[in-house]
C-alpha cells in the first residue's frame, strides 16, 4: 500500500499535473496565470480546459458532471447533468463546452437568501473557482464554484472568502512595498483546519430520533464512566475505528487532501483529523469535502459520523480548529519570527495588525464562530470560552513590552530539555507553551482560531480575519506612507509602540476557563457574547458594515442579508429541536416510564399479598418518585409546546431568537434534567432507544 500512495494521492482531481499533459502550452500558461495573478479567463481558454478536462473525467469512468458550491445552508449543492449530447442520428456523443465549464444555472429561489430575492425570482448562477482544481467523485466531475443571484449578489460562502483573500493580498502587497520588499507579488492566506468528530454504531444511532433529526442527544443518563480516566486520548485504536480511518485517508488523499494526522480525542467515541495546510481557498472546499466523505465512509463501516459540537451532555464537544498563516509567493511565512522577532520589522508590522485586527473586530471573530449547536460548547473545559482574546507566549509578550517601553530585549537562548533518562535524547525546548483555553493563541509561526465549531464551514472566520486585517494594514500603511527608508526602521517602532499601548487588552496568556479571566475581560472592557442571540446583532453595526463594505467583502444589503439567514437557522434550530424532544418524550420516554411504574406496583402488590409482613416502602417511594417524574414531564411538554408557538409567532427574527433562548431551551434543559433523572432507574431493556453508556462504548 506504501508504493501506491504516491500515485494514488490526488489521481482523482484535475491537477497541474494532468493539466500539462492535457492541454495545448499556451492554453496551460493562461490558465496558470488566472489561477496565480486572478486575471480574466477567455473562453477559448475555457473551451481548450473543458475538453480537457471531460476527457480527463471519462478516461477516469465519469458520466456526469455538476458545479458544486457552498449555499448558505452550511452544507454543499451540486446539480448533475450527463455529458450526452444527441448527434442527431439517434445516437450520442459525450460533450463539454467551456460555457458549461464557466456558467451553471440552479433554481436560486430554494436557497436561503435573507430576503435578498424574492421566492419567485428564480434564476441565479454558479460560476467556475478555476483556483480550486476540480475532481471526480461517484462517477461525477465536480467543478467547484461560486454562486450568485440574477443580479450578481453573492449567495455563497466562497464568493466572499475569494474578495477578502484579494483584499488581504492588495494590502499586504503594499505595505512589503513599503518596508522595501519588492520580489513579492502576491500574499496569500493559508489554513489548516483540524476536525474533530465522534463516531457511534449506525443500528443504535436509527434507534434516536434525536441524532437523526438533530445531531444531538437532547437528553440521556449519564453512563458509570465517561472521561474521568483520561484514558482514550491518544489512546490505541480500536479496530473497527482503525479500519474506518484507514478508508478515510485512501478517499480524501485520492482527491488531494493531504489527510495528516488521527487520534483518539479526549471524550469517549470521539476522534480527530488533521490535514497539512493549503491556501485558505482551497482548504475550505477540502474541509467540506473532508466532512461529506467522513459521513459516507463510515456509513460503509456500519458507523455514524457525528459532527454536533455537543452531542453528548457531560463529556467534550467537538471544534474545529483554524490554523491561519500568510504566506508569499516565494514562499516566505510573514508570521515566522525568526531568529530575532525584536529586530525583525516585517514580522512585527504584520503580528501587529493581526492583533489590532482581532481587538478591533473581536465581535465579528465571536460571530464567525456563533450557532445553536456551539453554543452549547464554548466555555466548557474542552472549550475557549465566549470572550476572544489572543494568547502570545512570554517571548513575544516581552518583545511587545520592550518596545512599549523603550527598553532592552535581551534574546532567549533556545533551552535543551533534559528529560533526566539518559537513554532518552535531549532536544531544544519551544520558547513558548501552547494555551489550550485561549481562543486565539499564537503557535510559533501561525495563529490558531480555537472557537469555530465543528460542523461549521471554514469560510466565515477566515473572511472576518482577512478583512480585520487587510483593513489593519490599510491604516498601517498610511501611518508609514511618505516614510524615507533611512527613517523607517524608527518610524515602524513608533507605530507598534502606538498599536501596542492602544490593543494590548486583547493579549492574555492565561487560564481563559477562570472565573478571574472573566471579571478581568470585563474591566478591559472586552465582549463577552455568550449566546447566538447575543451575538449576531453586533454583524449589522455601523463599524461592521463599513469594514465589509470599504474591502468590497459584501454589499450592505449581503450583510443585512447574513443577518437575516444566521437568526432564520438559529430559530429553525431550536425549534426542531424542541419538536423532537416533546415526540421523543410522548412517545418513547413517557410510555417506558409508565411501563417501570406500572411494573413496580404490581410488584409491590403482589408482595404484599403474599408476604403482609413484608415492607413495600421502596417500592411505593419508587413509584411515587416515577409517578412525580410522569406528571412533571407531561405538563413541561405542554410548556415547551406553547414557548414553540410564542417563538413562532414572532415576526420579529431576533426576537424570536431571543425567545429561542431564553424561553425554549430553559424549558428543555428542565426536561432534560428530569428525563436524565428517571432514565438512570428505568432497566435499559424497557427503554426503546439506547442509552449513553451503549452509544459511548459500543465500538
Amino acid at each position: 500500500m506504501n508504493k501506491e500512495i504516491p500515485e494514488l494521492y490526488g489521481s482523482m482531481i484535475f491537477s497541474d499535473k494532468v493539466m500539462r499533459k492535457k492541454l495545448p502550452k499556451d492554453m496551460y500558461k493562461a490558465l496558470r496565470k488566472t489561477i496565480e495573478n486572478g486575471t480574466h479567463l477567455e473562453l477559448d481558454v475555457a473551451n481548450s480546459v473543458a475538453v480537457a478536462m471531460k476527457e480527463w473525467a471519462v478516461e477516469n469512468g465519469a458520466t456526469h458532471y455538476t458545479h458544486w458550491f457552498q449555499p448558505m445552508t452550511g452544507f454543499t449543492a451540486e446539480k448533475h447533468d450527463s455529458f450526452i449530447s444527441p448527434s442527431g442520428d439517434g445516437e450520442v456523443i459525450m460533450d463539454f463546452s467551456g460555457k458549461e465549464l464557466v456558467k451553471g444555472e440552479p433554481d436560486a429561489s430554494s436557497f436561503p437568501s435573507g430576503g435578498l430575492r424574492a421566492t419567485f425570482e428564480a434564476r441565479g448562477y454558479t460560476a467556475w473557482d478555476p483556483t480550486s482544481p476540480a475532481f471526480i467523485k461517484d462517477g461525477t466531475l465536480y467543478i467547484p464554484t461560486a454562486f450568485c443571484s440574477y443580479s450578481g449578489e453573492a449567495l455563497d460562502k466562497k464568493t466572499p472568502l475569494l474578495r477578502s483573500m484579494e483584499a488581504l493580498n492588495d494590502e499586504a502587497v503594499k505595505m512589503l512595498r513599503l518596508l522595501g520588499n519588492e520580489t513579492v507579488t502576491r500574499v496569500s492566506t493559508t489554513i489548516g483546519p483540524e476536525q474533530e468528530y465522534f463516531l457511534v454504531d449506525k443500528d443504535l444511532y436509527k434507534k434516536r430520533k434525536d441524532l437523526i433529526f438533530c445531531g444531538r442527544t437532547l437528553f440521556g443518563a449519564s453512563a458509570p464512566k465517561g472521561q474521568e480516566m483520561e484514558d482514550h486520548y491518544f489512546g490505541s485504536l480500536k479496530p473497527r475505528v482503525a479500519a474506518y480511518m484507514h478508508d478515510l485517508d485512501v478517499e480524501l488523499w485520492k482527491l488531494g487532501i493531504s489527510a495528516k494526522t488521527k487520534h483518539n480525542e479526549v471524550a469517549p467515541a470521539q476522534h480527530e483529523l488533521a490535514p497539512v495546510f493549503d491556501t485558505a481557498n482551497i482548504a475550505v472546499d477540502h474541509n467540506q469535502l473532508t466532512m461529506e466523505i467522513m459521513k459516507n465512509v463510515a456509513e460503509k463501516h456500519g458507523l455514524v459520523c457525528l459532527l454536533h459540537e455537543k452531542p453528548f451532555e457531560g463529556i467534550n464537544g467537538s471544534g474545529k480548529h483554524n490554523n491561519w498563516s500568510l504566506i508569499t509567493n516565494d514562499g516566505v511565512n510573514l508570521l515566522n519570527p525568526g531568529r530575532t522577532p525584536a529586530q525583525n520589522i516585517q514580522f512585527l508590522v504584520f503580528l501587529m495588525a493581526v492583533i489590532k485586527a482581532v481587538d478591533d473586530y473581536a465581535d465579528l471573530m465571536r460571530i464567525s464562530a456563533a450557532s445553536a449547536g456551539n453554543d452549547h460548547r464554548l466555555g466548557g473545559n474542552e472549550a475557549p470560552p465566549a470572550i476572544v482574546s489572543i494568547f502570545l507566549g512570554d517571548e513575544l509578550t516581552a518583545v511587545l513590552e520592550s518596545i512599549e517601553n523603550d527598553t532592552y530585549f535581551g534574546k532567549q537562548e533556545k533551552v535543551q530539555l533534559d528529560i533526566g533518562a539518559h537513554v532518552l535524547p535531549h532536544f531544544v525546548k519551544d520558547n513558548t507553551d501552547r494555551n489550550r483555553t485561549s481562543p486565539f493563541a499564537f503557535t510559533g509561526n501561525k495563529f490558531e482560531f480555537r472557537m469555530l465549531g465543528s460542523s461549521a464551514s471554514v469560510s466565515t472566520p477566515n473572511i472576518v480575519l482577512n478583512t480585520a486585517v487587510a483593513e489593519a494594514l490599510s491604516q498601517f500603511y498610511k501611518e508609514l506612507e511618505g516614510t524615507k527608508p533611512e527613517d523607517m526602521e524608527t518610524a515602524v517602532h513608533e507605530l507598534i509602540k502606538r498599536a501596542i499601548r492602544k490593543h494590548k487588552k486583547i493579549i492574555f496568556n492565561g487560564n481563559g476557563y477562570s472565573e478571574e479571566w472573566v471579571e478581568e475581560a470585563g474591566k478591559r472592557g472586552l465582549y463577552n457574547l455568550v449566546s447566538t442571540p447575543d451575538c449576531l446583532p453586533q454583524f449589522i453595526t455601523d463599524k461592521n458594515v463599513e469594514l465589509f463594505t470599504k474591502h468590497h467583502i459584501f454589499t450592505k444589503d449581503e450583510i443585512f442579508s447574513r443577518y437575516e439567514i444566521l437568526l432564520e437557522n438559529y430559530v429553525k434550530t431550536i425549534i426542531i429541536e424542541a419538536r423532537t424532544m416533546s415526540e421523543m418524550l410522548t412517545k418513547d420516554f413517557l410510555p417506558a416510564l409508565g411501563t417501570y411504574a406500572g411494573e413496580t406496583a404490581r410488584h409491590a402488590a403482589d408482595k404484599k399479598s403474599f408476604m403482609p409482613s413484608v415492607s413495600t416502602a421502596s417500592e411505593e417511594a419508587l413509584v411515587g418518585k416515577l409517578s412525580e417524574t410522569y406528571a412533571s414531564v407531561t405538563e413541561g411538554i405542554s410548556q415547551l409546546a406553547a414557548a414553540v408557538s410564542n417563538a413562532e409567532s414572532l415576526t420579529d427574527t431576533l426576537k424570536a431568537a431571543e425567545s429561542c433562548h431564553t424561553d425554549i431551551l430553559g424549558k428543555m434543559e428542565e426536561l432534560r434534567l428530569a428525563a436524565n433523572a428517571a432514565e438512570a432507574l428505568i432497566p435499559d431493556s424497557i427503554l426503546p432507544y439506547p442509552t449513553y453508556d451503549q452509544l459511548l462504548f459500543s465500538l
